[in-house]
C-alpha cells in the first residue's frame, strides 16, 4: 500500500497510457479523430481567450500583443480540426507517404554502398540485404500510406501499453529492492 501511495502519480499516468493504448489499438482512426476534435476544442478556447484578452487590454498594449490575430487563427484552427478532422487524418497519411519516399532514397543510397563494396571486393552481403529490406519497406509504405498509418498507430498503441506495464512493474520491483531485510 505504501508503494502505491508513494507512486500514485506514476501509476495514474501508466493507467492512462494503457487506456490510450487500448483505445488506439481497438480503433486507431476513430480515436485519432476524437483526439483531433479535442485539440480543435482546445484551439477554440485558446482563440476566444486571446480575443477576450485583446479587448480587455489598453489599445496600445493590445495592438502590440496581436491578440486578435492570434485568437482568430486559434478559432480557425479549432474549427478546421473539428469540422475537417478527416482531412487532418489524411495529412498523417501524406506524412507517411513522404516518410516512405525518404526511406526509398535511403535504400537507393544503400544500393550504391552495396555496389561500392562489391567493386572494391569487400563484404557486401549485409549491405545488399539491408538495401533490399529498406527498399521493400519503402515501397510498402508508398504503395499504401493509409494502411501504413494505421499500422503505425497500432504499433504506437502496443508500445504505449508495453511501456506502461513495464513502468508499473518497475515501480513495484524497485520498491522491493529499496527495502533491506531489516525493513521488511
Amino acid at each position: 500500500m505504501k508503494t502505491i501511495k508513494e507512486n500514485f502519480g506514476t501509476l495514474v499516468i501508466c493507467a492512462l497510457e494503457i487506456i490510450v493504448g487500448i483505445l488506439l489499438f481497438i480503433d486507431p482512426e476513430s480515436f485519432t479523430a476524437w483526439i483531433i476534435e479535442a485539440l480543435g476544442i482546445l484551439f477554440l478556447i485558446m482563440g476566444l481567450v486571446s480575443i477576450i484578452g485583446y479587448f480587455r487590454k489598453a489599445p496600445k498594449i493590445a495592438a502590440a500583443g496581436q491578440g486578435m490575430a492570434k485568437g482568430l487563427i486559434g478559432i480557425a484552427a479549432g474549427l478546421f480540426c473539428i469540422l475537417k478532422n478527416s482531412a487532418v487524418i489524411k495529412i498523417f497519411a501524406m506524412l507517411t507517404l513522404i516518410y516512405g519516399v525518404g526511406i526509398l532514397l535511403l535504400g537507393i543510397y544503400k544500393i550504391q554502398l552495396t555496389f561500392d563494396l562489391l567493386r572494391i571486393k569487400k563484404r557486401w552481403g549485409l549491405a545488399a540485404l539491408s538495401s533490399l529490406i529498406t527498399v521493400c519497406f519503402a515501397l510498402l509504405i508508398i504503395v499504401n500510406p493509409f494502411t501504413s498509418t494505421k499500422v503505425l498507430w497500432i504499433f504506437i498503441a502496443i508500445t504505449l501499453i508495453f511501456e506502461a506495464v513495464l513502468d508499473i512493474v518497475s515501480v513495484f520491483v524497485s520498491d522491493t529492492v529499496k527495502r533491506t531485510p531489516s525493513q521488511q
